[in-house]
């Protein structure tokens, strides 16, 4: 007679795996499914290995750095289990080759993502090839598994996912009061205006008025001024003239602390500001060039003051354009890109400055400008343990014992882990209940190109929509069309909505596709005249959809937060499977009362185990809806 246990083998020996992502989590993932038995399995990731990487990446070396994630990580693991299949693939899991037909072939799917987009994607996939998706994320100490099975329990979109915060363009540009105001100001205006794409519009002051006569853009470099003329020009410009402009409305500063305009003569002797560091005497040995080496600053965690500050932004400002001037107008920040890291740090710092914000150290700007949360690596070998023992009981096919695990910074009431009874699919999701959608627009000013950019593309995450209204086809995104086809859509897109040729007007009903994500929706209009801008800043308000909920931290360095960030994660095994054991159910809000990541009128209900051992990991913020519990 064959026993328990191995009968309870074959399915994981049996069992064909899909994974994607070999970042933090991935790479302990795949360790611990090869430890585990799985023979078969299957792995996806775009990424190429950094050195930031290795601190908690560990199957990746000093050796592999610029090396494929996923080709790295499956050499490493075949070296200790050389008898598995283990396929990589270096590619984007949205690519057309990762199709519905694709993901059929794989019993169950198993996610170590790092950013939304490609969460989503996934999700839309599984549920079209009825594959099992376990999903998961940390946050330093924080983390969760999720369970998520067509018709059983909902889907990964069911609920809202927390997404970085964004800011009003006003308070940014204008009227800062919290340092990440400064660091996206820095950032996402005035790196992307010197050093990003010229054509591309922000809300950055380009104009001033020298000696009487007007400039049109002052971020254009003169044929015959030097690079120290330059960077004075732009430093005096951003953070004097544009807030002495600024000033000018009295209106502005009734309630506020009123700004200080900074100079370079203010924050620099003369002598200081024209012998600025070394950049000429930067060795061709360095690795990449660096304003703060440059300058002899050697701790990341010490605060610069103003001086310290305005040294390392003209100098990163030069070094751009000595060292890196071919990059120059196609470069996009990057948190793993020291001297951009640079440059945003000393400009945040010195605007912070004018408006009394504290300063802080380039490894505290780090974090803010890549909304990082440094990860921990023992919280992604939790992680990862509890995805494999959810995979193997989605493989034993009893979904009753499918748990939802949080994993606590903090014991709550002895737990670090809490198991959570999966929850029913929402009625209302439009991804797997298709429910329809409603969508409140200007029909008379707005163009269809706003509407497939702001809400079909970026609110539904479509890749490659098709928009019908009625049985006319007026819109269709993808490779294969015909060219009369492609230019008739062009013109479309520049169209208003009530001078298309199906006139989109008030009642109208929208059918939009993506074959690729074999996913289909119905939006209906309403016309509405007038928006405000500071709150509805697209000019259209989407309804029925699960809205991210905005949360500042993310994870490993990636642009996710708790409930969906993985990018960097590490898994360890020695977990049990906790759904067998008697079970106390009691409210969320009573173990986790003292946590922020949850409200403490919750009504969702949690799987109390007495052993210590327990793991738990958070997702979905119990507070934004009252979910049924499968029965």
């Amino acid at each position: 007679m064959v026993s328990s246990a191995a009968a309870s083998e074959e399915p994981v020996k049996a069992a064909k795996v899909l994974m994607v992502g070999a970042g933090g989590i991935g790479c302990e993932l795949l360790k611990t499914l090869a430890l585990s038995g799985f023979r078969d399995i299957h792995l996806i990731d775009l990424d190429t290995i950094e050195v930031s990487n290795l601190n908690r990446q560990f199957l990746f070396r000093q050796c592999h750095v610029g090396q494929s994630k996923a080709h790295v990580a499956r050499d490493a693991v075949l070296k200790f289990r050389p008898n598995i299949n283990i396929s990589s693939y270096h590619a984007n899991v949205k690519d057309a080759q990762f199709n519905v037909e694709f993901f059929k072939q794989f019993n169950v799917v198993l996610n170590g993502l790092d950013n939304l987009d490609a969460r989503r994607h996934v999700n839309r996939l599984c549920l079209a090839a009825e594959v099992p998706l376990v999903e998961s994320g940390t946050t330093g100490f924080l983390g969760q598994v999720t369970v998520h099975v067509k018709g059983k329990t909902e889907c990964y979109e069911c609920q809202p996912k927390p997404v970085p915060k964004s800011y009003p363009v006003c308070t940014i540009t204008s009227t800062p009061s919290k340092f990440v105001h400064c660091i996206v100001w820095a950032k996402d205006l005035l790196f992307a205006k010197l050093f990003g794409n010229k054509n591309q519009d922000n809300d950055l002051n380009t104009h001033s008025s020298e000696n009487g006569t007007s400039k049109s853009n002052v971020f254009e470099r003169n044929t015959d001024e030097d690079l120290d003329q330059y960077a004075r020009r732009i430093y005096d410009h951003v953070f004097g003239y544009n807030i002495e402009s600024a000033l000018e409305n009295e209106e502005t500063w009734k309630n506020r602390r009123r700004p200080n305009p900074v100079y370079i003569r203010d924050a620099l002797h003369e002598e200081d500001s024209r012998q600025n560091g070394s950049s000429h005497d930067c060795s061709n040995k360095q690795v990449e060039p660096s304003a703060m080496v440059s300058l002899g600053l050697r701790n990341p965690q010490e605060i610069c003051n103003l001086a310290d500050n305005s040294r390392v932004f003209l100098e990163a400002l030069k070094l751009f354009f000595e060292k890196r001037e071919k990059e120059i107008g196609n470069l996009i920040f990057d948190k793993d890109d020291q001297l951009a890291v640079e440059f945003v740090t000393a400009a945040a710092n010195i605007r912070a400055s004018s408006f009394g914000i504290p300063l802080h150290s380039i490894f505290e700007a780090k974090g803010v400008a890549g909304n990082i949360v440094h990860a921990v690596a023992t919280t992604n070998a939790i992680i990862a343990g509890l995805i494999v023992i959810e995979a193997i009981k989605v493989l034993q096919g009893d979904y009753k014992k499918y748990r939802m695990t949080y994993c606590l910074e903090h014991p709550s009431r002895k737990m670090l882990l809490m198991p959570v009874e999966p929850f029913e699919p929402n009625k209302s999701c439009y991804v797997c209940s298709e429910t329809p959608l409603l969508l409140e627009v200007n029909t008379k000013t707005t163009k269809l190109r706003e509407v497939i950019d702001k809400i079909i593309k970026s609110k539904l995450g479509m890749n490659l929509p098709l928009v019908m209204i009625g049985h006319t086809l007026v819109f269709e995104d993808g490779e294969g069309l015909e060219e009369d086809e492609a230019a008739n859509y062009a013109l479309n897109l520049e169209k208003v909505l009530a001078e298309l040729p199906a006139p989109v007007i008030n009642g109208t009903k929208l059918t939009v596709e993506d074959f690729q994500q074999e996913l289909s929706c119905s939006i209906n209009i309403k016309h509405r005249e007038e928006f405000d801008e500071e709150n509805e800043p697209d000019g259209m308000v989407l309804s029925g959809w699960s809205a991210p909920v905005e949360k500042q931290g993310a994870s490993n360095g990636d642009n996710q937060s708790v409930a969906s960030s993985s990018g960097a994660h590490d898994t360890d095994g020695n977990l049990e499977d906790i759904s067998t054991k008697p079970v106390m159910k009691r409210k969320l809000d009573e173990i986790l009362e003292s946590k922020e990541n949850f409200d403490a009128s919750s009504n969702a209900q949690v799987v109390d185990d007495d052993d210590d051992d327990d793991i738990v990991m958070l997702d979905e913020d119990p507070n934004l809806s009252k979910k049924k519990r499968l029965q």
